[in-house]
């Protein structure tokens, strides 16, 4: 298993939750500094699910191994909002998958980590750029576990705006009718896509009876909270209903830089000059706090 920098066992709940969102709040600063030196990336989306990636690789909720990325045992887990590679990038670095040196090379000539997740990088189960078909993905590898009874579990981050793509919808009828209980699928709700608000163009609402019509058990939360992710996270491993769960994380587009927060242009825009001052200062400010 990954070796977390603090004892999820001993530690008190408030060191934790504070380790989790100090974590948080590095994972943005390597990933606006990435994509600063590239000059691309998709920072307001790596923003919003920072907190999400997190609890699940330092709160003790995947089983992983650094050092054999392939360990057959391994939790499965699928980044589909491909483009939030920025923020699982530093993390996997971070954990040991590969030198944190290599960071400052995401978006250089000859580099392996590119703007969408890869899986010719260690500790990336598949490469997802193209939105839509990560769910799918991961419902074949949990149906896989079923049928070779293995007691890994199948996660995957999905974007709301990629919600509206039908192959979504298409696998998860398929989790439900199979009763793939070992799918956990993390829904990053932004309200955002690429250029507008989704009630502008395709509201999903209402999600969360979309996903119970489907079959699946559905859980609200608040997506920054560590707090409340690491409750409904820890208990995946006790699941007894023959269901997979669906965990609709509310949070904020560019969350940790306020001009960026809930503002469609910057689904595509890396600050640069004043802004990006005042991006570091924030971010700054939230690591002294």
């Amino acid at each position: 298993m990954a070796k977390n920098k603090i004892s999820f066992e001993k530690e008190p709940i408030n060191k934790k939750l504070a380790y989790l969102r100090k974590k948080a709040n590095w994972v943005r600063r390597r990933a606006l500094e990435m994509a600063v030196s590239a000059g691309a990336g998709h920072v307001a989306s790596s923003f919003s699910c920072a907190d999400i990636l997190v609890t699940l690789y330092y709160g003790g909720v995947l089983k992983i191994n650094p050092g054999n990325s392939q360990w057959v045992n391994r939790d499965r887990f699928i980044l589909s909002k491909g483009q939030a590679a920025l923020a699982l990038y530093p993390i996997l670095a971070d954990l040991g998958f590969f030198p944190r040196s290599k960071l400052m090379t995401f978006g250089q000539d000859g580099s392996d980590l590119g703007g969408l997740a890869e899986n010719n990088i260690p500790g990336v189960e598949a490469l997802t750029g193209s939105l839509g078909y990560g769910l799918s993905i991961t419902a074949g590898m949990a149906l896989s576990a079923k049928i070779d009874r293995k007691k890994y579990r199948c996660f995957t981050l999905l974007g709301d705006g990629e919600c509206q793509e039908g192959s979504i919808w298409e696998a998860a009828m398929f989790a439900g009718h199979r009763c793939l209980n070992n799918l956990i699928a993390i829904i990053d709700v932004n309200n955002l896509s690429a250029t507008d608000f989704l009630k502008n163009y395709l509201d999903l609402a209402p999600l969360k009876e979309k996903w119970e019509s489907f079959g699946w058990e559905v859980e609200a939360i608040d997506g920054h909270s560590c707090e409340s992710l690491l409750s409904v996270l820890t208990e995946t491993n006790l699941r007894r209903l023959d269901k997979p769960l669906a965990i609709l994380a509310s949070t904020v587009k560019g969350k940790g830089v306020s001009f960026m927060e809930n503002k469609p242009i910057w689904h595509y825009r890396i600050p640069v000059g004043r802004e990006l001052t005042l991006a570091r200062k924030e971010l700054l400010l939230k690591k002294e706090k």
